[in-house]
């Protein structure tokens, strides 16, 4: 470790943290050009083998940016599909963004640092950064964008220069420091471990905007919400939004095991997948349907009524499905397509019965600051669920790509070990031990 990161560890204050220079290479979890084809051919795309560790070249850093002294990171599924270079190469948009500009040039290199979360400590400031100084504890939006883009300022996942951080971009949080723009940074809570904390801006920032925003599903009190993958890191996310909401969570997961976690998380009805035997819905609409009938009578069983919005992320596996069940009127929100990009489904339900679909990607950098409030307040709790060392990415990595997860996958970047980064003790009594980490020991 450098002496600027054990500075950073030990808990340094700005003066010393000043005092100390910044390393010309750092380590971090990345991707090497030369490693795209390797999986070509290949069916298991173990990222294991392609997540590698080691140190990397320190970029200079921009006026309007500051470096994270990186304590704490967490596996989101933009991870995977970096390391298996699907469904494009992120070298690809790394090509493309460095010939936008001088700062932007950075970016395009042999390497790609990645990771969209991350909690750290600031060690330097560029000259234009204003709102934030060295030595405050803070998270990392996974969104970048550009503020100098008219479009920013109305909604800045709008902008054409937004792009997602430590998968679009390079020097991610995934590694023992980060470039991260000013524009991205929030507060850390303070009743919060690093690791903790770590784990909530990505998911709970894009849960919040599919659900509560103005620009998502706008979900009211008493609403039925159909949340797939209730037991991953958005779900576990929506499912406390929505049970804070005053609406009522219908989760479907993988298994058992899940099923109990989602009950003790307070999520209201939970369904085990092999309950509804959706493995070939996708494959022919008399399955949607017949699917979709299985579905909608297991939740009508339990809360009388069609869901009025379904929690969309998993895609071809499951959007079918989704049209069939939400109510005449009612909402599909849809941030993303891990099983399929490519979704079939019957337009009648959609356009005779007056449904809608809304397509949601993270969050705007207040609506992250309102999520993060949640958290700060205590209603909303992290959804850490394990932790690794960043030495073993690659297992990090290889837990999201098969599912066996739950929750959040935590990674210690710098921080020596777990626990560490609480600045509130009294606020963390306050809220309980025992409600914070609701999925621990998973």
């Amino acid at each position: 470790m450098d002496s600027l990161a054990e500075a950073a560890v030990r808990g340094a204050g700005p003066e010393e943290l000043e005092r100390h220079p910044v390393p010309a290479e750092y380590v971090a979890a990345h991707t090497r050009i030369e490693d795209v084809d390797m999986f070509r051919g290949v069916e298991d795309k173990d990222v294991r083998k392609s997540l590698r560790v080691s140190a990397v070249p320190m970029p200079e850093l921009a006026p309007d940016e500051v470096l994270i002294a990186v304590m704490a990171s967490s596996i989101n599924y933009n991870t995977v599909w970096s390391g298996t270079f699907e469904p494009v190469s992120t070298f690809e948009f790394l090509k493309a963004y460095g010939k936008r500009g001088r700062w932007e040039t950075r970016h395009d290199q042999p390497f790609h640092v990645l990771g969209s979360d991350a909690a750290g400590v600031i060690v330097r400031t560029g000259v234009g950064v204003r709102r934030w100084k060295v030595g405050d504890h803070v998270l990392a939006s996974p969104i970048q964008v550009d503020d100098q883009e008219a479009m920013t300022h109305a909604d800045g996942m709008l902008g054409e220069g937004q792009k997602a951080w430590g998968y679009e971009t390079n020097f991610g949080g995934l590694a023992e420091y980060a470039v991260v723009r000013a524009s991205q940074l929030i507060p850390k809570p303070a009743h919060l471990t690093w690791e903790e904390a770590a784990s909530t801006p990505a998911c709970a920032g894009t849960a919040y905007r599919m659900l509560i925003s103005d620009r998502g599903a706008r979900m009211k009190q008493g609403d039925v919400v159909l949340i797939w993958g209730a037991a991953g890191g958005l779900g576990v996310y929506a499912t406390q939004l929505v049970k804070q909401g005053g609406g009522i969570p219908v989760g479907v997961v993988s298994s058992e095991e899940k099923a109990e976690r989602m009950r003790r998380l307070g999520c209201d009805v939970v369904i085990n997948r092999e309950e509804i035997d959706i493995a070939d819905a996708a494959d022919s609409p008399e399955a949607v349907i017949a699917a979709g009938k299985r579905l909608g009578k297991a939740i009508r069983r339990e809360t009388g009524e069609d869901p009025h919005i379904v929690f969309e992320y998993v895609g071809r596996a499951t959007f079918g499905i989704s049209m069939f069940v939400v109510r005449r009127g009612g909402v599909i929100v849809t941030c993303g397509s891990s099983t399929g990009y490519h979704h079939e489904y019957d337009n009648r339900y959609l356009w005779m019965k007056l449904k809608r679909v809304i397509g949601s990607h993270a969050a705007n950098l207040q609506e992250q600051w309102e999520s993060n409030r949640l958290i700060d307040l205590g209603r909303i709790q992290p959804a850490l669920s394990t932790v690794y060392p960043l030495a073993e990415i690659g297992e990090a990595g290889r837990l999201v790509q098969t599912n066996g997860h739950i929750g959040k996958v935590g990674v210690l970047c710098l921080a020596p070990e777990r626990g560490l980064g609480v600045t509130d003790p009294a606020k963390r009594a306050r809220i309980g031990e025992h409600r914070i980490n609701p999925l621990a020991g998973g």
